[in-house]
């Protein structure tokens, strides 16, 4: 699934500019911006390092300008960032946005100046690309099919009836919604009964509050799945400072490394690993390819995997 990129470096120079009113460059290797969502989240923090991990091995190829913002949601910061990388007239920008619909108007400013833009994580809303008439390739993994196998893992542990909850990630993101719709699709299929979904905004404290008031008002609970392993780690302290670690099952996604331990333990007894440390490789790869090449850009797949206690590396 994975394509290096692997090509004579004559040649990406050659078709590679900085921007529509800049000459090709025959000798400056091409600048990737990497722009992410909260680093204050493990899986950003893998996502960058990955990143970095890769530049270093391919140092003759690309240049690369990684950041993030401090808040999950702090879209008007992400912005400000993708405004600055026009400003320094990177070649390509790769993404992970905060907001599936208010980043379109940013990214297509960049579009406008000749930047390749290559959206990772985090899938732009398509009527939204469409109102703006352009076309941004998504590089990452089918959400909805990662959430419906922790549920399907989840279901199977249960009882047809069983009274479930979902802590979802911020609603306006695409990928929460779609880790909320596979949830639902397993839980459903397997005769759950959802009594509760909230949104935590993909983060530990907010989690931990919404989940104590879960229990509170549904003290029945049988399993929480998380759209995060963020969520995942305040649904479990929640859980323990309620004396319920034992009698409530927890889900997450991500495989970020704090809840390793936890998966080992069975206190999470399942999560997605969407590979955090190569999705913007991925997304890298594909800029560099697109920034040799013609042709609409088109989605490109990523893995997720189901981790377990069973399937968990020591």
């Amino acid at each position: 699934m994975r394509m290096l990129f692997v090509m004579a470096a004559s040649a990406a120079l050659v078709l590679c500019g900085c921007g529509p009113s800049a000459p090709p460059s025959q000798t400056a290797k091409p600048r990737i911006a990497l722009i992410m969502k909260s680093l204050a989240n493990e899986f950003f923090l893998t996502m960058e390092k990955g990143a970095r991990t890769h530049q270093a091995a391919h140092a003759d190829q690309y240049e690369l300008l990684a950041n993030g913002i401090k808040d999950e949601l702090d879209v008007g910061r992400q912005t400000q960032l993708v405004e600055q990388m026009i400003a320094q007239r990177v070649d390509a920008i790769v993404i992970a946005p905060a907001d599936s619909k208010a980043l379109v108007t940013a990214c297509k400013k960049a579009l406008d100046a000749g930047i390749v833009v290559v959206n990772i994580d985090n899938k732009f809303d398509d009527g939204v690309l469409a109102d703006k008439g352009i076309q941004i390739p998504f590089v990452g993994p089918d959400n909805r099919k990662g959430a419906r196998m922790v549920g399907e893992y989840v279901a199977k542990r249960l009882q047809a009836g069983d009274p479930v909850a979902i802590v979802e990630g911020v609603p306006t993101a695409f990928n929460a919604i779609q880790r909320k719709l596979g949830f639902e699709d397993a839980l459903t299929a397997a005769g759950m009964k959802i009594v509760a979904s909230q949104s935590a905004g993909w983060e530990m404290e907010t989690a931990n509050r919404a989940v104590s008031a879960m229990i509170m008002e549904h003290p029945e609970l049988k399993a929480i799945l998380c759209a995060n392993d963020s969520m995942a780690l305040g649904a479990v302290a929640a859980l323990k400072a309620a004396n319920k670690a034992d009698s409530v099952l927890v889900a997450g996604f991500d495989n970020i490394s704090a809840v390793h331990d936890l998966v080992k333990q069975g206190k999470v007894v399942a999560t997605a690993d969407q590979h955090a440390d190569q999705l913007a490789v991925f997304g890298i790869e594909y800029a560099l390819e697109m920034l040799v090449r013609k042709g609409a850009p088109a989605d490109r797949e990523t893995p997720v995997d189901l981790i377990t206690a069973e399937t968990i590396q020591p």
